[in-house]
């Protein structure tokens, strides 16, 4: 069973970066819509970035600007690049994979990694 393994996550100051990893264990998701979501105690959870098959990349526009999504295809892998973190930015961030973008957020549970803690202090 193909398997999405995110890293990356920690703990930073307000205006820091990080870098996350989505490390997926086979090309099978090489055609697949892959994106990052977000999720908060008490909050909705919401899609962040994604990245199709062709490099295309849609971002939410409370991390427009910092954040930054892109994929190596060849060792399949999606990163999210993100800058600029402020406290609102803390959250567990999963990685999720999918035949279209739009059927991200209703993938079944095997297409998502297990998450990443990002805890970002004022």
């Amino acid at each position: 069973q193909v398997r999405l393994m995110e890293s990356g996550g920690g703990s930073v100051q307000a205006g820091g970066s990080l870098r996350l990893s989505c490390k997926v264990s086979s090309s099978t998701y090489r055609h697949y819509c892959m994106g990052w979501f977000r999720q908060a105690p008490g909050k909705e959870r919401e899609e962040v970035a994604h990245v199709d098959s062709t490099r295309s990349t849609a971002y939410a526009d409370s991390v427009k600007g910092r954040f930054t999504a892109s994929r190596d295809y060849d060792e399949n892998i999606l990163y999210l690049q993100m800058n600029s973190l402020k406290p609102e930015d803390s959250a567990m961030y999963s990685c999720v994979a999918g035949p279209l973008c739009d059927q991200l957020p209703t993938m079944p549970g095997h297409y998502w990694g297990q998450g990443t803690q990002v805890n970002v202090s004022s």
